[in-house]
């Protein structure tokens, strides 16, 4: 985790379709530094996966996987707190 970052709660989210991509809300992701280390986790976790991080939005789009606990521990092995997406 940055040292620009303040520890937020986690909370489940719902599995999506296989064909949507897989979002999940990173409160604590804050720079383009943290996006970046959130992305490589993924990626490195889940070869083909193709990952959008936002810390604009503060969401993480994952396309190529459908293994929502796989994502969560790759953003928690990273240093950050993964949590539900806002629906729709």
């Amino acid at each position: 985790m940055c040292s620009c970052q303040q520890p937020a709660n986690a909370a489940s989210a719902a599995a999506p379709s296989p064909d949507e991509a897989i979002s999940v809300r990173v409160e604590d992701m804050s720079c383009g530094h943290c996006a970046g280390t959130i992305k490589q986790a993924i990626e490195s976790r889940l070869p083909g996966a193709a990952v959008v991080a936002d810390p604009v939005s503060k969401l993480v789009s994952v396309r190529g996987s459908t293994d929502l606990a796989a994502i969560k521990a790759a953003v928690t092995a990273a240093g950050y707190t993964p949590s539900a997406a806002p629906a729709g």
